[in-house]
């Protein structure tokens, strides 16, 4: 496709944007049920819905453009979604394979905020106030995802760090 317009940039952009959110309503069910630690678990789950509002927040911005809701198939998403498979069949401790749960939740985070950080400023650039607030909405979300994760791990890790402590004490106090 020859973009020639900041306009049909924007849609390309949102294009993409719609197919990964789209890929993180089906992914996202198998890190709920991959998880073992219950936040993480209750993290994943609100976020599957949360997600699902965003592609209804998409599709509200397609209207706002006067285009059709539509996919553009989002490589880097289909990466991203792979590697939360990885992490997914990893063996070993259940607090690792969270952690690399996390880890791949993270990186798509941090993917869906460069993209709606793009999309706002090109809306912004259109001079379209009502799809960079919507957008914004949804960044905002993404980096409260971002955060929350960012919290699980470092509880999960501290945990762990615990965890090995007392089993040193207890190895030590027994030899």
């Amino acid at each position: 496709m020859k973009i020639e317009s900041v306009e049909t940039l924007f849609e390309e952009e949102i294009k993409d944007l719609y197919d990964s959110e789209k890929q993180m309503v089906r992914a996202l069910p198998k890190l709920v049920k991959a998880a073992t630690a219950g936040d993480l678990v209750n993290a994943f789950q609100e976020h599957l819905e949360v997600t699902k509002t965003h592609v209804d927040r998409l599709e509200k911005v397609f209207q706002l453009v006067e285009a059709k809701p539509k996919s553009k198939s989002c490589e880097a998403m289909k990466g991203l979604v792979a590697e939360g498979q990885e992490a997914i069949e990893q063996d070993g401790k259940a607090i690792f394979r969270d952690v690399m749960l996390i880890g791949a939740a993270k990186r798509v985070e941090h993917y869906e905020i460069a993209g709606y950080e793009s999309a706002i400023l090109l809306a912004d650039s259109m001079g379209n106030e009502e799809a960079a607030d919507l957008l914004r909405q949804t960044l905002t979300e993404e980096e409260e995802a971002d955060e929350t994760l960012e919290n699980l791990c470092e509880q999960l890790l501290e945990s762990l760090t615990a965890d090995t402590e007392e089993g040193d004490r207890k190895q030590r106090a027994g030899s």
